[in-house]
């Protein structure tokens, strides 16, 4: 896990500032990124919600409809990451408040808040034969780097994911 870089230079604020990016879209023209936000407030089935939310910025951005085999794959693992992210906030935190994904031309970012005080990561010794607990292990094996936010002073945290764009 990684927890040094939760944002590189000139990403968005801390969750929860007053410049949080609107729900649907907010590109920013001089670095060409696209920012989606998500509230699950009153929200039920959050996880097919966030995979749905997830597929249509996919979508908007190109990814989809998938091009060859290497697109198709870096697309679902987009869309798995998404489903572990909110499944944990779910089992492990009280449910998701929201979800950012950004995009820009190399990188898509993921990131789920909760209310949850636990800290995630992947169990050590990795069982593949058993059911429960792969969340954060496929998560690690997915992505460029993870990581996790705290805000001081507030409850609960970011549980962020990178995943490099299709060649």
């Amino acid at each position: 896990m990684s927890t040094t870089r939760p944002y590189p230079p000139g990403d968005r604020p801390e969750p929860g500032g007053d410049s949080a990016p609107p729900a649907g879209g907010d590109a920013e023209p001089a670095t060409g990124r696209d920012t989606r936000r998500l509230s699950f407030a009153g929200e039920s089935g959050v996880v097919p919600l966030a995979r749905d939310f997830a597929r249509q910025a996919l979508y908007a951005w190109g990814w989809l409809p998938a091009e060859g085999a290497d697109r198709r794959a870096a697309a679902e693992d987009v869309l798995l990451v998404v489903s572990e992210l909110v499944t944990n906030a779910c089992l492990h935190a009280e449910g998701p408040d929201e979800m950012w994904i950004t995009c820009d031309k190399k990188v898509i970012r993921v990131e789920v808040s909760d209310r949850g005080a636990g800290q995630p990561a992947p169990r050590t010794p990795h069982r593949a034969g058993r059911p429960g607990g792969h969340g954060m292990f496929i998560v690690q094996r997915l992505c460029l780097d993870w990581g996790v936010v705290r805000t001081p002073g507030v409850t609960g945290k970011t549980v962020w994911a990178e995943l490099g764009a299709p060649a």
